[in-house]
């Protein structure tokens, strides 16, 4: 699974983490221990009879499971049945049902069987029944926004804006509230379900479409079958009107299943997928496994997309249209992170939640792989950086093991220790044993746990064989242990002995120290000498002698501490490391200690450098990061700034160059605006369009005007909404409510409120008005509810006060809209 909302949410997080620590303190469920569940009956195989009722949203369903008991005898078998109309429960033997007697409390069936079987002894029980989703109450989690397992998108097509939709969410344990199991993750099941809709939709699920038949009535039956095993939480039904778009890989089906108006560029979105799959066998030395691979696009999605096997649901983000990608292709990190699930996750499964990092730390640490390959080591540093800075952002995230065995809730997995602290552990065990080893323990544990549920110890024996290294140390570290190091480095030069003495000191709280090894490169006369050394105490030191003062003394060379470091070098050291040293961290950190001291020559001569370097991230920051404030950067760096903001081959580049160049008030730059709101880069319309508000503020209006009556997506919402709001277009107003409403849960979401609250106060259209306001209140009832209080007080406090406090000055015919958004404040439904 990827987050899509949570990972990217920071200022929600900085809202609620102090709630949840609070929360936490208190908490009777984190003395629980979380142990794998035990294991009675194991599920062999299952086969679905699903139905729809669009009209009410129900299930019909009917199930055959075979089981067999684990290992002791039993007469009885528990299963996981949430919120269903149980109507007949019977042995399935030679053809006939025998009823069998059992209980049922709307969560769990307890069945009692006809007999006591023994190990390796199968039965099959039929289960005749209704799933009612909507009428369950369940509650999700940040990662998860919901848990009722089946989905009805729009089931009657009263949304002309919104697809009739079904599709399935699984994980963590909730494919039970459609479909009787156990609902366990260590469980291994084959299966087949077959779906009867109206034919005019077409279907998707696990394995391999065996059979279509058209019934009288105007449906059709399609039977899908899944040979290999896998664990419930990825079974996954998907229903809908899409265009399927095929492409193969060694002969198997690969396929994109979009809305039909993302059928020409569902290719530019999804096509490097066969490549993925050829990438991921060749690191993993296994073959892509199953018998197909499908990916689909689903409506309202309640995560950012979900690894159900050989059947990947996305939300409606991954869809873009062609403009959109031109800015760059910004679900292809989630495409490569849900496939490598197909063999971290989906053919070796966690056997518990508590060890739910070896699902997604693998994840999440395919974007850095994947990236790594395709575009080079800097793209792929740039993931990794990322990701380490997404565990970083939380402070609560250090109090947490990677390997957690006390939590609240099964939810509370999906966070940023288990995906990119995981992810980042990886990348250190990787450079620790080199990449033969490293790759060589992936297929070793992936070859002896295949179709199977494993642990974090049986991942550290597969390193252990194949390195002869004992890593007890590093997992009792990171896997079995909280935190990470903070580091303080500091040097001494002694040129009459010709030494250097490194001090790295752990300033981390608490008495953990932690055993880090590393490499200090050592820069003399235009040469650099690697030495490995290793960390194990509080405070340690490292000499090396020189014939000549180095010119840079790097500790840990290669950057893959997963640590929050200190570095006291000096900014002659950096400008040394950006020039020579040469990975992109090297480069980043020498980009970011100069922008803060940019009244020196040579911090500034590093700027200048660093807006032309090669990749186009660190191009970017450095003009972020560039004080036009100062007057001999501004002059310096005109020139440069104008030819990226002209001829840049990246579109972002382009875009951040544009606004800068907003501070030289040049009135010749007017047509570089002009001609930027017409470029295919949303990024590059957007800016230009600011940019031009800034020098010609009447052509802008009008541009927004114009720009209004096209799609308004991506980088473009923002902008178009900030010259909208400052300067009242109303006829902008539908463009960016539908804009508004198609924007997933996200940080740009946020970022875009106090705008748009804005514009919905300066227009004079209550319709209009009124759909904003519903839009924002959509936005703010499906924030995940660890995130609501403080959230619900900024919408309710800020956004739709300023709204309402405008329209009270309109008089008494505005009184009607005020009411309304007070209900509206107030979490009232009431129509308007």
């Amino acid at each position: 699974m990827k987050k899509g909302f949570i990972s990217s949410l920071c200022m929600l997080a900085v809202f609620s983490t102090y709630a949840q620590v609070q929360g936490q303190k208190d908490d009777k469920a984190m003395d629980v221990y979380r142990e794998t569940p035990t294991r009675i009956n194991n599920l062999v195989h299952t086969k679905l009879d699903a139905r729809f009722d669009y009209s009410k949203s129900y299930l019909l369903g009917k199930a055959w499971i075979t089981l067999q008991p684990h290992f002791y005898p039993t007469d009885s078998l528990n299963l996981d049945a949430k919120g269903m109309d149980i109507k007949t429960v019977a042995l399935n033997a030679g053809g006939k049902n025998t009823p069998l007697k059992y209980q049922y409390d709307g969560m769990n069936l307890r069945i009692q069987l006809n007999k006591t079987y023994k190990r390796n002894e199968n039965y099959t029980v039929y289960i005749d029944y209704v799933a009612k989703p909507d009428e369950l109450k369940v509650k999700g989690s940040a990662a998860i926004t919901d848990a009722k397992g089946l989905y009805f998108i729009n089931p009657k097509g009263e949304d002309k804006t919104k697809p009739t939709q079904i599709w399935t969410q699984g994980e963590t344990e909730a494919t039970s509230v459609w479909c009787p199991t156990i609902d366990r993750p260590g469980q291994k099941t084959t299966e087949e379900i077959m779906m009867t809709v109206p034919d005019k939709y077409v279907t998707l699920s696990n394995g391999k479409l065996i059979s279509q038949k058209k019934n009288a009535d105007g449906t059709r039956t399609d039977h899908w079958k899944m040979d290999l095993p896998h664990s419930p939480y990825l079974f996954f039904m998907g229903v809908g009107d899409y265009a399927v778009v095929k492409d193969s890989y060694k002969g198997k089906e690969v396929s994109y299943y979009v809305e039909k108006e993302y059928e020409s560029v569902a290719r530019r979105i999804f096509g490097h997928t066969p490549e993925m799959m050829a990438f991921f066998g060749k690191v993993t030395g296994i073959e892509y496994p199953w018998v197909k691979y499908a990916q689909i696009v689903g409506r309202d999605y309640v995560s950012g997309a979900m690894e159900n096997t050989t059947a990947t649901l996305h939300q409606e983000s991954a869809q873009q249209d062609a403009r959109e990608l031109v800015d760059g292709n910004r679900w292809e990190d989630v495409i490569a992170h849900e496939l490598f699930h197909h063999w971290f996750g989906d053919y070796v499964t966690a056997e518990s939640w508590s060890n739910l990092t070896l699902n997604e730390s693998f994840a999440d640490y395919s974007e850095t792989l994947w990236n790594e390959y395709k575009y080079g080591k800097d793209a792929g540093d740039a993931a990794g950086y990322s990701a380490m800075q997404s565990y970083l952002s939380n402070p609560e995230n250090a109090s947490k093991n990677l390997a957690r065995f006390h939590y609240h809730d099964k939810e509370d997995m999906f966070d940023a220790v288990s995906y990119q602290k995981g992810g980042r552990i990886l990348h250190m065990l990787r450079n620790h044993l080199g990449d033969s080893a490293f790759f060589k323990g992936l297929n070793k544990y992936l070859t002896e746990n295949r179709f199977r549920a494993a642990e974090a110890h049986q991942l550290r024996l597969a390193f252990e064989e194949i390195s002869g290294r004992d890593l007890n140390w590093f997992f009792n570290q990171w896997y079995y242990g909280n935190g990470h190091p903070k580091l303080d480095i500091s040097y001494k030069f002694d040129d009459a002995a010709g030494k250097v003495t490194v001090i790295v000191k752990q300033t981390q709280e608490g008495e953990k120290v932690f055993r880090l090894p590393f490499a200090i490169d050592i820069y003399e006369g235009g040469k650099k000498s690697r030495y490995t050394v290793e960390m194990n105490s509080r405070a340690d030191s490292f000499s090396f002698s020189y014939k000549q003062r180095p010119d840079l003394v790097n500790v840990d060379g290669d950057k893959i501490l997963l640590a929050e470091k200190k570095d006291q070098k000096t900014l002659g050291q950096y400008v040394y490391q950006y020039k020579h040293a040469g990975n992109y961290l090297d480069r980043r950190e020498a980009i970011e200690y100069a922008a803060g001291k940019q009244s020196e020559t040579i911090a500034q001569n590093l700027m200048l450098q660093a807006i032309k370097d090669p990749y186009h991230g660190l191009r970017i920051l450095a003009l972020e990061k560039l004080d036009l404030k100062n007057p001999a950067i501004k002059s310096s760096a005109e020139k440069t700034v104008a030819e990226l903001a002209a001829k840049d081959p990246r579109a972002t580049v382009r875009a951040q160059a544009i606004g800068l160049l907003t501070a030289y008030d040049n009135a010749a730059y007017t047509a570089v605006y002009k001609a930027g709101i017409k470029d295919s880069s949303y990024s590059v319309a957007g800016k230009s369009l600011e940019a031009l508000a800034g020098v010609d503020n009447a052509a802008a209006v009008e541009a927004a005007k114009q720009l209004a009556k096209q799609p308004v997506k991506g980088a473009l919402v923002v902008s178009l909404t900030t010259v909208a709001a400052e300067n009242g277009i109303e006829e902008s107003v539908d463009a960016i409510n539908k804009a508004f409403a198609q924007m997933p849960l996200s940080q740009e979401k946020v970022e875009i409120l106090q705008p748009y609250g804005q514009l919905l106060a300066k227009t004079n259209s209550a319709d209009k008005v009124k759909t904003g306001v519903d839009q924002i209140v959509h936005f703010r009832e499906a924030v995940p509810a660890p995130y609501r209080t403080q959230f619900d007080a900024f919408i309710n406090n800020m956004i739709l006060q300023g709204v309402q406090n405008a329209w009270q000055k309109k008089g008494s015919d505005a009184q009607e809209l005020v009411e309304y958004i007070k209900l509206k404040r107030s979490g009232d439904k009431k129509g308007f």
